[in-house]
């Protein structure tokens, strides 16, 4: 099977940009990219499927499978100083390195031929703790990009810190630069816990992006999110909490003692 797309429908686009955000430290990506889709009703025009994804389907609650798969869609620009938008989401990245390659450059010939020129990857920074207000950090194609951007509230301070962008988010970009794209890979910081995503992170991110591209979403529905995610949060460290004063106190059990386990 290798990487294929499957195109639904082909939109006529007038100089689009492509927003990534596919699954990711966090799901920082993920959620923002995908929060903008719903926000926007973008509609969806194109499929990608690869061998290099996960051997398995996903049941569904109708019993129904759902192959792993990414999405395109798109959304046309409504005002002066908007910009049309193909926007990319997925259910996962690929298991390996080859696969990486692969995708990415699957993805940028495709979108190159239906007209984008530059591109927006969305992530997350592991920083290894929940942050109050996490910062957005920059990483561009070309120098020029760092003044450009820089005013959003972009930190681009980081760089020699950072290292590497694992991914789609980095190849799609280092790629792109190859063919003659420019890109910005706007990353927020998380914690990076694994499995548990970080909408705090990803509402920071879109804030920025929504800056960018002068749009104008309601956001209300992600900071529900952000206050289960920090209600959890602190559940979470109640429980460790607890758990280290329970691992701290002396066993002071008598002959005799009952214990209960349950």
């Amino acid at each position: 099977m290798a990487t294929q797309i499957i195109e639904l429908k082909r939109p006529k686009l007038r100089r689009p940009v492509l927003v990534e955000g596919l699954p990711g430290v966090g799901n920082v990506g993920r959620i923002a990219a995908g929060y903008l889709v719903d926000e926007l009703k973008a509609k969806k025009f194109a499929e990608l499927y690869s061998s290099h994804f996960m051997p398995f389907v996903l049941l569904q609650e109708n019993s129904c499978v759902h192959m792993i798969k990414n999405e395109f869609f798109y959304w046309k620009a409504k005002k002066k100083g908007q910009r049309d938008l193909i926007i990319l989401i997925g259910d996962s990245q690929s298991v390996d390195a080859e696969g990486h390659y692969e995708i990415a450059e699957a993805i940028l010939d495709y979108v190159k031929s239906l007209g984008v020129r530059e591109i927006f990857t969305l992530a997350g920074l592991s920083t290894g703790q929940m942050k109050e207000k996490p910062r957005v950090v920059g990483a561009v194609t070309h120098p020029e990009l760092v003044k450009k951007y820089k005013k959003y509230g972009i930190d681009f301070d980081t760089g020699t810190r950072v290292g590497t962008i694992v991914g789609a988010a980095g190849l799609l970009l280092g790629l792109g630069k190859v063919r003659g794209m420019k890109g910005v890979c706007l990353l927020g910081e998380t914690a990076g816990f694994p499995i548990i995503p970080d909408p705090k992170s990803a509402q920071a991110v879109l804030q920025v992006l929504m800056k960018i591209l002068n749009l104008k979403i309601d956001i209300s529905k992600l900071e529900k999110k952000v206050k289960d995610m920090e209600n959890f949060i602190k559940k979470m460290e109640r429980v460790q909490r607890m758990a280290v004063e329970l691992m701290k106190a002396p066993a002071k059990k008598k002959e005799g003692d009952l214990s209960y386990i349950g």
